[in-house]
């Protein structure tokens, strides 16, 4: 499916969503914004998705932040309401059932390093720099960053990175836990040979998976026993588990079907 700023497709259980503002390095104008939110959404409801891959059209992932859809607003309202929209995005991805890929090339800046974060795994090319590029123009990382860096990498580190503004590499990305596999080649189709093992995995164990560990660290260790103990207890009464049992005995690999 074809949109002005956003490019979908499903194929083999994984869909596809790339920003497509190439001739802006798909900067967050408010109508990619708005479709980018809608495309997440389909994805998630679209029965056939088990996993999706967020990618950028052209020479890059994502600039970040629009600069005319910015220079354009008015008032701290119309801002805030733009701020409010784009980091939607984000929200809306962390609480996304299903897991997303960012298979990211060229540069995430700004807002699209926000983007790429907030993403459960991240599959960059070798040529990719991150940059946290908002102290360079004044301002403090949106969409989620501070939490996303400081929940992955040590808050000095976190706080080099900001205040710095410099590009980092995926050398030093990976050195820190930030990229999930590396790319030499095309950097789509490496992210959905990595997300096969998201394909082939039960649905709804996935489900919960993302949903504990996002929120691990915001209960105790008896509200987080509790949790799993009534989530194991449900899963122990679905399809996909017996499905798993009778695979394992029959040596052959299962066939989940998310109930």
């Amino acid at each position: 499916m074809m949109g002005n700023n956003v490019n979908v497709k499903v194929e083999n259980q994984i869909a596809y969503i790339g920003m497509n503002r190439p001739n802006k390095r798909n900067s967050l104008a408010t109508e990619l914004v708005e479709e980018l939110l809608g495309a997440l959404r389909d994805a998630e409801k679209n029965p056939e998705v088990r996993a999706i891959i967020l990618y950028g059209e052209g020479k890059a992932f994502s600039a970040g932040g629009d600069i005319d859809t910015l220079q354009a607003l008015e008032n701290t309202a119309d801002l805030l309401n733009y701020m409010q929209s784009a980091s939607e995005i984000t929200n809306t991805i962390k609480n996304l059932d299903k897991l997303v890929v960012a298979a990211v090339h060229g540069f995430a800046a700004g807002a699209g390093f926000s983007l790429a974060l907030a993403c459960d795994f991240v599959v960059a090319h070798s040529d990719t720099r991150f940059i946290s590029s908002f102290t360079n123009v004044g301002l403090i990382p949106d969409l989620g960053l501070i939490r996303s860096l400081n929940g992955r990498v040590p808050s000095a580190i976190a706080k080099e990175w900001i205040v710095s503004g410099r590009p980092v590499s995926v050398e030093e990305a990976s050195k820190h836990g930030l990229v999930n596999k590396v790319a030499t080649g095309d950097v789509v189709a490496d992210a959905a040979e990595y997300a096969q093992f998201i394909v082939a995995a039960p649905p709804l164990a996935n489900k919960f998976v993302k949903y504990l560990v996002e929120h691990a660290n915001e209960y105790s260790n008896e509200t987080s026993l509790m949790q799993e103990n009534v989530i194991q207890s449900l899963l122990l009464q679905t399809e996909d588990n017996r499905e798993g049992i009778q695979a394992f005995f029959e040596k052959r690999k299962p066939s989940y079907k998310g109930i």
